[in-house]
């Protein structure tokens, strides 16, 4: 369905591989086998995780080092707000805002390298990283994308300026995803040649819109099209909404969020439109237009491929949170195994050294599988990136382009925010209270991306979108088939339940399994039986969801919507399976694109550890579903406590690769300072034991009276 081609970066090509993963995880090719030590040759590494806009990744990485754009620790609203205003004009002043625009107005047409670049603030700020969306990757977005030649070049040059800061008036209190059912009206007058705008009711509002509660002077406001008596659905308008003054105009109202759980940087606010007025040309008419009698005209004749194709040109939002949340769990993860392996708890295996926070099976697995997700989520936002810039380039931009990349979207910008919160608030925790510390900027960083899960669209949602994608293409592999391919069909859907129903394939398993761990472990380490695996829970999912769903075609619509619900829940489990399917995929390629053996192995490994972890979280399915013998099952685990082992020497040079440098992370905890203080204390116990005049232990006293 979604195809993400391998590519190589704009400095150059990669290296083609030695050995294939196959070779590097094979049951008898392993390290020892093949002569390889295992090491990470950071350097190479970190080159391959910037990316195909490496280039443009490391000059942002130099630019978010800039102290003026960095957060202050409890600042007052107003006061996070006013830098995070001047930050968004240092960041339109220094042209870092340009990329995606035309050169008409001064931009450089790359999309990639925008997005590239955007995701990177999340270091300095995540407020400013969103505000600047807001201002350049929706409001001035929606001009670019929605508008002809005449609003690009009328308002996009005090847009990319940020003469004009502007508010991206989608979202209503009433319906937030929702977005077809909004109830704003833009209703066109042909008396004056201007669209009348209303918000009806309360639940109208536009709202959570960044700009609107102080800095926004204008908006891309979202409403039903109406003209002569007819709505042609929802369609964008440019509408100024305050003066110089910033007070609001004739017609216009709002209220400011205030305080939020996070990015209070961003002056949130909700407008509402009383008779409204603004002129016909202030429409966005790309996609659909209105003459001076009022005569509607699109070059889309249908009402629903319009709506979508306008929604999916502002994709881009949901490709930069993608990359954001992978940044941020990078981040997290970098700060934590630093800390870990730097700071000493409990003597646990001498009496005179406590042993590093790393060395501890359980913290190894708190870190390292969310490691493992961090890297595959890396390579999968870097394809997701190469197919968003072909498209939005206009070299692949097909209507099955475009609906490959909103599927895409739909399915990976879900999977690495919720990774992300679940990260940062592990990583906290692994640092125990000095995680959670301001300073150490762990709290403040989930507390900022808590909003992304929902914003952008709704995780659940997205996910749906997802699954009625899956669906729609599992029954065009049938369209047109006659009553024989249906039947044969129906036979081997019969015929697979059989044989994994009564266990018959585990039982197999068992047979070849039995009395050995090994054997056991032998096929599940291979990417060929994990893709296996992976690629056989998405398809029986939405086979088994499809075969549940035909009877709607003949059902009432209220029953046919009864009937979808009830499968609501196995929808989004099948969508979130795909997305790991694709995530796996992306980390596979990555792997086999390492020219160095050492990386190459320890590359391998955390594939498995990632692999295997999939395979793991749904051990219930498998076992349910005949997938696996329980003997493999058990052998899941134990492989990858085993691999979670042979990485651990490697930890940090893993995170190292991810290439932040101290002024991107900020947290004194990550700086070295904890390892000084471990040096000082040993060094003072050392010289104390050394001089013969520490004291004694009451507990040995008691044991060597006892011995007498």
């Amino acid at each position: 369905m979604v195809d993400i081609a391998p590519h190589t970066n704009t400095l150059g090509s990669v290296p083609p591989a030695s050995t294939s993963i196959e070779a590097e995880v094979d049951g008898h090719l392993d390290e020892a086998a093949q002569g390889i030590t295992p090491s990470v040759d950071v350097a190479s590494l970190r080159w391959q995780l910037l990316g195909t806009w490496a280039d443009v990744r490391l000059k942002a990485r130099e630019f978010t080092k800039r102290p003026d754009l960095h957060r202050i620790e409890g600042q007052t609203l107003a006061e996070q707000r006013e830098r995070v205003r001047a930050q968004m004009q240092i960041l339109a002043s220094e042209g870092e805002v340009n990329r995606p625009f035309p050169r008409a107005v001064g931009g450089l047409e790359d999309n990639g390298g925008n997005i590239t670049a955007f995701e990177e603030l999340v270091a300095a700020d995540p407020s400013l990283q969103i505000k600047a969306g807001v201002q350049w990757g929706l409001f001035g977005s929606a001009v670019l994308q929605l508008g002809t030649s005449y609003h690009h070049t009328t308002f996009l040059p005090d847009i990319l300026s940020f003469t004009v800061p502007g508010a991206f008036a989608m979202t209503e209190t009433g319906h937030g995803s929702d977005v077809a059912s909004m109830a704003t009206t833009a209703t066109y007058d042909e008396r004056t040649q201007e669209f009348v705008l209303n918000t009806p009711f309360r639940g109208a509002w536009k709202d959570y819109l960044g700009n609107a509660g102080q800095h926004g002077t204008a908006a891309a406001v979202f409403a039903q099209l109406i003209t002569r008596g007819v709505n042609h659905g929802v369609h964008c308008f440019y509408v100024p909404i305050r003066d110089e003054n910033l007070n609001f105009l004739a017609g216009i109202g709002g209220e400011d969020d205030g305080y939020k759980g996070g990015l209070n940087g961003i002056d949130n606010g909700r407008l509402h439109f009383t008779d409204v007025r603004v002129p016909r040309m202030n429409l966005l008419n790309k996609y659909g237009d209105v003459a001076e009698d009022g005569t509607y005209t699109s070059s889309i004749d249908s009402p629903g491929r319009r709506f979508f194709t306008m929604l999916g040109t502002l994709v881009q939002g949901r490709v930069s949170l993608d990359g954001a949340a992978t940044v941020a769990s990078a981040m997290g993860l970098a700060i934590a195994v630093t800390y870990g392996n730097q700071r000493r708890q409990f003597a646990a295996g001498s009496d005179t050294d406590e042993e590093m926070l790393m060395d501890y099976q359980r913290h190894q697995r708190r870190l390292i599988p969310r490691l493992a997700t961090t890297y595959a989520q890396t390579f999968a936002h870097d394809d997701f990136l190469v197919k968003f810039d072909s498209v939005f380039s206009g070299k692949t931009d097909t209507d099955e382009d475009r609906q490959d990349l909103e599927t895409l979207a739909a399915a990976l910008k879900p999977m690495s925010t919720w990774h992300a919160l679940d990260t940062l608030q592990e990583a906290r925790e692994a640092c125990g209270g000095a995680g959670f510390l301001a300073e150490n900027r762990l709290v403040g960083l989930r507390a900022d991306l808590d909003v992304y899960v929902t914003f952008e669209g709704d995780n659940n949602v997205l996910l749906q979108l997802v699954a009625k994608r899956l669906l729609t293409d599992y029954g065009l592999k049938f369209e047109g088939a006659d009553a024989g391919v249906l039947a044969r069909y129906a036979v081997g859907q019969a015929a697979d339940k059989a044989y994994h129903g009564t266990g018959r394939r585990s039982l197999a398993q068992t047979g070849r399994d039995f009395g050995s761990t090994a054997r056991s472990v032998h096929e599940l380490r291979s990417p060929a039986v994990q893709r296996e695996l992976l690629t056989d829970r998405v398809e029986t999912m939405i086979a088994d969801i499809a075969g549940k769903l035909r009877p709607a075609s003949k059902m009432s619509k209220k029953a046919a919507a009864a009937l979808f619900n009830s499968q609501q829940n196995e929808l989004i489990a099948a969508a979130r399976a795909h997305a790991e399917l694709l995530q796996w995929e992306s980390f596979t390629r990555a792997v086999d694109a390492v020219a160095d053996p050492g990386t190459k192995q320890v590359l391998a490994w955390l594939h498995g550890v990632f692999g295997l972890g999939l395979v793991e979280k749904h051990l219930a399915w498998y076992l349910i579903n005949g997938r696996l013998s329980p003997q493999r099952a058990q052998a899941v685990t134990a492989y990858i406590d085993r691999l979670i082992a042979r990485l651990r020497p490697h930890a940090q040079d893993l995170v190292d690769a991810f290439g932040f440098a101290p002024e991107h992370l900020r947290a004194a905890i990550a700086s070295g300072a904890e390892a000084e203080r471990q040096d000082e204390a040993r060094a003072y116990y050392s010289t104390l034991r050394a001089s013969g005049t520490a004291p004694l232990d009451e507990k040995t006293l008691k044991r060597g009276a006892q011995k007498r």
